[in-house]
C-alpha cells in the first residue's frame, strides 16, 4: 500500500498536475475539502494556491481553514506550500488589502513587482532560478536548474526583512526577477514552501517534491562540469527568465471521428467547406508528451473545431487533459470554447465554470478567441472599461490573471494615410503591390473567418486592462509559411502591453526563433508545423539558442 499524502483543495486552480506528479513519485492523493478531515491521521500535507490572493485566502479562511492549518503546524507534522500557498504564510498581500494571512510571517505583506521598469513584463511567466550564491538552498534546490514561476505578487527582499527573517529562523531560497529579489522558497521547522510551482517544473521540480515528502533537507547533490556551470547558471538576462519555447498542437475531430492534431499549412483551418480532409498528424497525448520529453517548456492545446456537438463535460479535449497530465510536467494551456455557453441540453454554463473543468482535467491556462475580441469591443463602448461579465474577467477574478490568455490572430491592412482608420498604425518596411508603407493589424474572429474593425494594439490593450496575463500572439499573414514570424508584429504589440507576449506563426527553422529573441522583445517563442513534420526537435531549437548565447531550460539528468 502506497504512502498517503494529503492536499487541501479549496478550489484554486489546478491540482490535477499536483495530484499527478505525487502519484508519479509512488504516491496516493487524499484531498481535503473540509477542516475536519485534517486529522492526527494526516501525515505529510501541501497547501497549493493559485490566482488571485484575497481568492485563496477568504476561501481557505471561510471554510474553517485556519485553525486546524495552524494545529497541524504546531504538531510538528510536514507542510508544504506552493505559490499562493507560500503568500498565504505572510502578513497579507497588496493584491488584495483586506485579506490577511496565516501571519507565520507577520511583517512582510506581498507587493506587486516594480511598476516603474515598464519594460519587465508583468506577471513573471517562465523558468528563474534560485540563487545559490546568496541564498540558502535545501529540499534538492539547485542553482543550475530553471523552476517554473507564474506571479505578478512577491515576499519581495531588502536587508532589514532579509535578516529578520533569517533571525526569526527561517531559511531562505532567493530568486531574482529584473532588478528585484524576492522568496522563491523558505523553510523553518516543519514548514517549507515555493513561489515556484513545481509540479510544471520538469525533473527539476519532482526532485523538489521527492525531497520533501522524504524529509530530505539537503540541497542537490549533483555536480557540475565548468561547461555545465558556464551554460547553466543565470546570468540574468531576460530579468532572469530562460527563453521560452512552447509547443503548439491544433486539436480537431476528423472525418473518421478521431481526435487529431492538425495544422494550418495542411489544410484550410479557416474554411471547413473547402477541405474535409483532415491529415491526421499524430494523436494530441502522445505527441505533447514527446515534445514534453524534447524539453518544451509549454504545451498548448487549440481546439479549433470546440467539439460542439457533444456534452461539455463529455468533450474530448478534458479527457486529453487529463491523460496528458498524468506525465507531462509542465504547463499547459487550452484553447478553444472558453466562453459562456449553451451545453447541448440547453443549460447555460458560465465561461468560469467551463474554465474551471478544464483546470481540474489538467489545464494550468486558458486561452480566449474570439470572445476576448467581444470583450475588448464592448470595453470601449462603455467608455474604457469592463462592467465585470466577460470571460477575462470572471476567470482572472478568481483563478488570477495568469490563467488568462488571449490568443489574437491579426492580418496587415495597409492603408493610405493615418485617417483612413481609427486604429494605431505603423510604418513597414514591407510595402504592398501598390507601394504602401503604413498598416494597421486587424483583429479577426472564428479562426479568422470574420473581421473585427478592432486593431491588435486596441485589443491587447483593453485584454490587459480587462485582467489577461498573457498574449499569444498569432499572424494569418504568417501562418503556415515557415517564412519566420512578422517581427513588426511582435514589436507593434510588445509597446501596447506590459503582460507577456508569446509569438506564434510562421516558424520554419531554429534561426527564426532566434530573430524573434533578438529583434524584438517577445516572451516566448511558439512553433507547431515545424516540430509537427519532424524538421526539428524542440532541443534542437534549443541548442542552437544555446549556441547563440542565450539561456534556455534544459532537463538535466540527475
Amino acid at each position: 500500500m502506497s504512502p498517503i499524502v494529503h492536499v487541501i483543495d479549496v478550489e484554486s486552480g489546478n491540482l490535477q498536475s499536483l495530484t499527478n506528479a505525487i502519484e508519479y513519485l509512488g504516491y496516493d492523493v487524499h484531498l481535503i475539502k473540509k477542516p475536519e478531515q485534517l486529522s492526527q491521521e494526516v501525515k505529510k500535507l501541501i497547501l497549493p494556491g493559485v490566482g488571485n490572493y484575497g481568492h485563496f485566502v477568504n476561501n481557505l479562511f471561510s471554510r474553517g481553514f485556519q485553525k486546524p492549518i495552524s494545529d497541524y503546524i504546531s504538531s510538528g507534522r510536514p507542510i508544504m506550500g506552493i505559490c499562493v500557498g507560500l503568500q498565504a504564510l505572510f502578513h497579507g498581500s497588496t493584491e488584495s488589502p483586506e485579506s490577511g494571512g496565516l501571519d507565520y510571517v507577520d511583517f512582510i505583506k506581498l507587493t506587486k513587482f516594480d511598476d516603474n521598469d515598464t519594460n519587465k513584463p508583468v506577471p513573471e511567466i517562465g523558468w528563474n532560478s534560485v540563487d545559490g550564491e546568496s541564498g540558502d538552498l535545501f529540499y534538492g534546490l539547485d542553482p543550475f536548474r530553471r523552476y517554473y514561476f507564474v506571479h505578478s505578487y512577491a515576499a519581495l527582499l531588502d536587508a532589514d526583512n532579509e535578516n529578520r527573517l533569517r533571525n526569526e529562523g527561517w531559511s531562505i531560497a532567493k530568486a531574482k526577477y529584473g532588478n528585484e529579489q524576492f522568496v522563491a522558497a523558505l523553510s523553518r521547522g516543519n514548514i517549507f514552501a515555493t513561489q515556484f510551482h513545481p509540479e510544471k517544473s520538469g525533473k527539476a521540480g519532482l526532485i523538489v517534491i521527492r525531497n520533501f515528502l522524504e524529509k530530505n533537507f539537503q540541497p542537490t547533490s549533483r555536480t557540475y562540469t565548468k561547461e555545465e556551470r558556464d551554460q547553466y547558471i543565470n546570468d540574468y538576462t531576460n530579468y532572469g527568465l530562460t527563453r521560452r519555447i512552447i509547443a503548439c498542437l491544433d486539436v480537431r475531430s476528423n472525418d473518421q471521428g478521431d481526435l487529431v492534431v492538425t495544422k494550418g499549412d495542411q489544410y484550410n483551418v479557416r474554411d471547413e467547406s473547402k477541405d474535409k480532409n483532415v491529415r491526421n498528424l499524430g494523436k494530441p497525448v502522445e505527441l505533447a508528451q514527446k515534445y514534453f520529453q524534447q524539453g518544451a517548456d509549454e504545451i498548448t492545446f487549440l481546439n479549433i473545431t470546440s467539439f460542439r456537438d457533444c456534452p461539455l463535460r463529455d468533450a474530448p479535449m478534458l479527457e486529453v487533459l487529463k491523460l496528458a497530465a498524468k506525465t507531462i510536467f509542465v504547463p499547459l494551456t487550452v484553447g478553444g470554447g472558453i466562453k459562456d455557453i449553451v451545453d447541448v441540453d440547453g443549460s447555460v454554463i458560465p465561461a468560469m465554470e467551463v474554465a474551471g473543468l478544464y483546470f481540474r482535467a489538467g489545464a494550468d491556462k486558458v486561452s480566449i478567441g474570439t470572445d476576448a475580441v467581444y470583450a475588448a469591443e464592448k470595453f470601449y463602448q462603455l467608455g474604457g472599461r469592463g462592467d465585470g461579465s466577460s470571460p477575462i474577467e470572471t476567470i482572472s477574478a478568481a483563478y488570477g490573471a495568469q490563467a488568462v490568455v488571449i490568443s489574437v490572430d491579426p492580418r496587415r491592412i495597409y492603408v493610405d494615410n493615418e485617417m483612413d482608420t481609427t486604429n494605431k498604425t505603423i510604418k513597414t518596411k514591407f510595402p504592398d503591390s501598390e507601394g504602401r508603407t503604413l498598416c494597421w493589424y486587424q483583429c479577426t474572429t472564428k479562426g479568422g473567418r470574420e473581421s473585427s474593425d478592432l486593431g491588435v494594439w486596441e485589443l491587447t490593450k483593453a485584454c490587459e486592462q480587462l485582467g489577461a496575463g498573457e498574449i499569444l500572439l498569432n499572424c494569418i499573414d504568417k501562418d503556415g509559411s515557415n517564412s519566420g514570424y512578422d517581427l513588426e508584429l511582435i514589436d507593434h504589440v510588445k509597446k501596447a502591453v506590459r503582460i507577456p507576449v508569446i509569438a506564434s506563426s510562421g516558424a520554419g527553422t531554429p534561426a527564426h526563433f532566434q530573430e524573434a529573441f533578438t529583434q524584438t522583445r517577445a516572451d516566448a517563442c511558439l512553433g507547431a508545423g515545424i516540430f509537427h513534420r519532424g524538421d526539428y526537435t524542440v532541443n534542437d531549437v534549443k541548442k542552437y539558442l544555446l549556441k547563440g548565447g542565450f539561456k534556455v531550460r534544459m532537463d538535466l539528468d540527475e
